[in-house]
């Protein structure tokens, strides 16, 4: 484990971070308090879902779509 006083990872910030992919890193500061830099992990897209089955053809879906915004149109002249 890597430790640095609060000077020199003020001063070597990008080296501290690149160092604490490799394990933990301490920061101390003059009163002895004693900090950890870990990375945490990668987290996925909130837009990565699995996939659905479906029997539903691409017109299908098509047409879903056009009927949908066809309603959404005629409620906005309505209105």
């Amino acid at each position: 484990m890597k430790v640095y006083t609060y000077s020199q990872a003020r001063q070597n910030l990008a080296t501290v971070l690149n160092q604490s992919k490799d394990g933990e890193v301490l920061i101390r500061r003059r009163g002895g308090d004693a900090f950890a830099i870990v990375p945490q992990k990668k987290q996925g897209s909130p837009f990565d879902v699995p996939g659905v089955k479906t029997r539903a053809a691409t017109t299908d879906i098509l047409s879903a779509i056009r009927e949908s915004r066809s309603k959404t149109s005629q409620q906005r002249q309505a209105d």
